[in-house]
């Protein structure tokens, strides 16, 4: 057999689930008297259902793992476009690697089965091929991305940012470029719902920022940085005023961390924030190791972060979970009573036109 080439190789595209298309509320509901997981997922859909009808509330969606590439961008596009989500709080591959690099043009593709097995990750590398378990990507289009977020980056006056505030300016950058069209960047810029992501150079766009750093030294000049503590205290400044607020969590590590310490964060700013009123986690994370990302959300409530009343552990793979859990919101319509938070104007309104 003739060895494979890289066009060869990325010819399926992932395609994103639009969950407008799909009615899921019957089956959803026919969970409720099942037992494990499906009982488990129809209360976390009900719970986010109350979320989007409670009126003080403020909604902030947790994204971390490989969530964009896998299929579920129009997903969270929707969030933000129907008023379902506030804020996010995310890993900057899913905003930057994955979703800031659709809207300039690029695609993730569908991986052959055998590649799955990891025999032939060396001939991927020859090839500039990068694995995400059943997913490719072209390493040269991500550089295109690395060198795109310089361009944004070189063009910012040098001094400390929020990742919130460079991200705007990608949404910006993607507005005038005409690229705005089903992106979570794009579209949150386009409702002013705020991004944040806490880990911002675990990403192309840490990339942009070796860069830009490396030659604007060399030329003896200032630089942009990335402020991740402005970022927590930005956070918190909405939790602040915004008080009751829920949380929709897809996998854990520093999303679900830092959304959930903002409460703890007021509490030591001398405000009387009260825990996150509501809490979702979609994990399969296990929470015998310690670690954040399979700790419950019950345990949260040990520290002080989360209520009790309205919280469920969804232990499921995102890409079936999410589309049911956000499927059944939609199409019960609770959020069309929702008013637009506008949360980037509570944090910069002289900014925001």
């Amino acid at each position: 057999m003739a060895a494979k080439t890289k066009k060869d190789l990325l010819r399926r595209t992932i395609e994103h689930i639009d969950i407008t298309r799909h009615n899921v509320v019957p089956m959803v509901d026919a969970f409720g008297p099942m037992s494990y997981s499906a009982r488990d997922l129809h209360r976390a859909a009900e719970i986010y259902d109350r979320m989007l009808r409670d009126g003080d509330c403020g909604i902030i969606l947790c994204l971390a793992g490989s969530l964009v590439s896998a299929g579920l961008k129009k997903v969270f596009v929707d969030m933000v476009r129907n008023r379902m989500a506030d804020a996010i709080v995310a890993t900057g591959a899913n905003i930057v690697d994955q979703d800031f690099f659709e809207a300039l043009g690029f695609r993730h593709y569908l991986a052959e089965d055998y590649l799955k097995a990891g025999n032939d990750d060396a001939l991927l590398r020859e090839l500039m091929i990068d694995r995400i378990y059943d997913t490719l990507i072209d390493e040269e289009e991500l550089r295109v991305c690395d060198e795109t977020m310089q361009k944004i980056i070189d063009e910012m006056e040098p001094k400390p940012y929020s990742s919130r505030q460079i991200i705007r300016e990608m949404g910006a950058y993607l507005e005038k470029h005409g690229k705005t069209s089903d992106s979570i960047v794009g579209e949150a810029y386009q409702q002013d719902v705020p991004i944040f992501c806490p880990a911002f150079s675990d990403c192309s766009a840490g990339f942009g920022f070796v860069a830009h750093i490396q030659n604007r030294q060399a030329a003896g000049g200032l630089t942009v940085s990335i402020d991740s503590a402005k970022d927590f205290y930005e956070l918190t400044q909405l939790k602040i005023k915004s008080r009751q607020t829920g949380l929709f969590m897809v996998g854990g590590g520093v999303p679900k961390n830092f959304a959930q310490d903002v409460v703890v964060a007021a509490e030591i700013l001398g405000a009387r924030a009260p825990m996150h009123k509501y809490a979702i986690q979609i994990t399969v994370a296990d929470v015998r190791d310690g670690a954040l990302s399979g700790s419950t959300l019950k345990e949260a409530s040990s520290w002080g972060k989360v209520d009790t009343v309205f919280e469920q552990m969804v232990y499921s793979e995102a890409t079936i979970a999410v589309p049911l859990i956000v499927g059944y919101a939609y199409h019960k319509g609770g959020w069309r009573h929702r008013t637009a938070r506008t949360w980037n104007q509570l944090l910069e309104p002289a900014a925001v036109g």
